[in-house]
């Protein structure tokens, strides 16, 4: 069994000082894909590099946003992978925006997708990439990999998603051309692997820091493990790890059968 982990961290070297690396020794992930790094490979430490958990030390990935303190993909695993890719489309691979890690012919990639901004400022950026995402994964299923598409997705995909949905229509991760894409992804070839195991309304990956949101589970679930259909009887679970705390995102894992 592999169990796959996925978190968007809100800043590496800020979760370091809250706790990742006793988190990640704990974890029992055999990979953990993280997103928003927000940090090049050269700015952290060496635990951070190479983080320690019982039987050795993880493997790490990164790819890096040109601009700093912005964006960025990571992947650690306790075994290497055959081989690490970006998406190379220069534009989103700019701001680090994807990693893929393959083992055999399971592709575990870890994506951060843009967020479309206020006024839906970068919808179009964002729907590129998700055009992108889409073909990129296309290709993998027919070069024969199963693939897990870890990461935040930046979209609530439907309303049971989120808190507020009816008051969030027009606001950024809930426009309709998001959940449009949402819609076609997990309708063409690709499964929701939490909405698989739970029909729950309630259960979310992301919180406002302001007005208490957290404490009172007014979240968003915009982060999530999807992997191709085909693939889909090898999940045996999907979960939401909304106790884990360190960032605005909470972690979600997948277990699946070797």
């Amino acid at each position: 069994m592999k169990r796959i982990i996925s978190w968007n961290v809100n800043g590496i070297r800020a979760a370091e000082k809250k706790g990742f690396l006793d988190w990640i020794a704990a974890s029992g992930a055999d990979v953990v894909c993280i997103q928003e790094t927000k940090a090049r490979k050269e700015q952290l430490s060496p635990e951070l590099l190479s983080p320690a958990w019982e039987g050795g030390t993880y493997f790490s990935y990164w790819a890096s946003a040109q601009k700093a303190g912005y964006s960025g993909t990571a992947i650690y695993s306790r075994t290497e992978p055959d081989s690490v890719e970006i998406m190379n489309v220069p534009e989103y691979d700019d701001e680090g925006r994807v990693l893929v890690a393959k083992f055999g012919k399971l592709a575990v990639i870890s994506a951060y997708f843009p967020n479309s901004q206020d006024a839906g400022a970068r919808l179009d950026y964002k729907l590129g990439f998700c055009g992108a995402m889409k073909e990129f994964c296309d290709k993998l299923v027919a070069e024969g990999f199963d693939l897990v598409l870890c990461g935040d997705y930046n979209i609530a995909h439907k309303p049971i998603d989120l808190a507020n949905p009816k008051s969030n229509e027009k606001n950024a991760g809930y426009l309709p051309e998001e959940r449009d894409w949402m819609e076609f992804f997990t309708t063409n070839g690709y499964c929701d692997t939490f909405r698989k195991f739970c029909q729950e309304p309630g259960m979310y990956t992301w919180w406002s820091y302001r007005f208490k949101a957290r404490e009172k589970n007014i979240g968003w679930r915009i982060d999530y493990q999807c992997v191709n259909n085909s693939f889909a009887d090898k999940v045996l679970s999907s979960k939401i790890l909304a106790d884990v705390l360190g960032s605005d995102h909470c972690p979600v894992v997948v277990e699946i059968q070797d």
